[in-house]
């Protein structure tokens, strides 16, 4: 979000209006919250953070740690917001895992139309230590007719657990983890980074950024519409953008 939505990090709030970043599903402890909240306030000292469980323990366990921009509300994918309240963004982390495929798109839906326009939603899955993950970044459209649309899909790692294209299927999101069958998007987009990965094999030698770099070029050229900036890709996140 850092590196990508800065635009919407920065926005500054009308008079009377309160716009969060949401953190859904944040878990047993807040950390992600209060993480996030310390990161994205590097861009805006001014954001307003909100933490949402559905567990009233948890929600219960985190609200000693909330200040004057931080808070902790119980609720759901009907986000906890009041009136003068707005969101701008949303994280979704191993939140929608546990739904089965068919019931994934109606909560993804709801979140997007709860946005501002222009709005943001990281909905992902995560292996427990956060070192690989996969996310669908969903957008609310900046102008009417409003709708919430799938701008892309996202794939991340450290590296530190090696680097090739099957290392994220353990982690994909609800909506792909069952499409990995021939003729599916997904899965022909997959079988394209595996061979890219081999015919790029030479970079290796210059360490696994390297080879996830050169990589991402070669799906460029294939045709994918991959966002290659070195800021991205040096990171490990490779953006497969379904639009623009």
């Amino acid at each position: 979000m850092l590196l990508t939505e800065g635009s919407l990090i920065r926005l500054q709030d009308s008079p009377g209006i309160r716009s969060y970043y949401v953190d859904l599903g944040y878990g047993f402890e807040p950390f992600t919250t209060l993480e996030s909240a310390e990161r994205l306030r590097k861009q805006n000292p001014n954001l307003f953070v909100l933490g949402v469980e559905i567990d009233p323990e948890r929600v219960a366990a985190a609200k000693p740690y909330e200040d004057e921009q931080t808070f902790f509300r119980l609720g759901g994918f009907n986000l906890p917001i009041k009136d003068h309240e707005s969101v701008r963004l949303i994280r979704a982390f191993n939140v929608l895992r546990q739904y089965d495929e068919a019931e994934w798109e109606a909560p993804i839906e709801q979140l997007g139309l709860q946005l501002i326009p222009g709005g943001m939603l990281l909905e992902g899955t995560s292996n427990p230590t956060g070192s690989v993950w996969t996310a669908n970044v969903i957008r609310r459209s900046a102008s009417a007719p409003f709708r919430v649309f799938r701008e892309g899909f996202l794939f991340s790692t450290n590296f530190h657990m090696g680097f090739e294209p099957d290392l994220f299927q353990p982690v994909f999101t609800k909506n792909y983890i069952h499409r990995m069958v021939p003729g599916e998007q997904i899965y022909d987009f997959m079988e394209r980074w595996k061979i890219a990965c081999r015919n790029q094999s030479p970079m290796r030698s210059y360490g696994l950024r390297a080879l996830f770099c050169a990589a991402a070029a070669e799906l460029r050229e294939a045709g994918y519409c991959i966002d290659l900036r070195p800021q991205l890709l040096r990171r490990g996140f490779l953006y497969w953008k379904f639009t623009g």
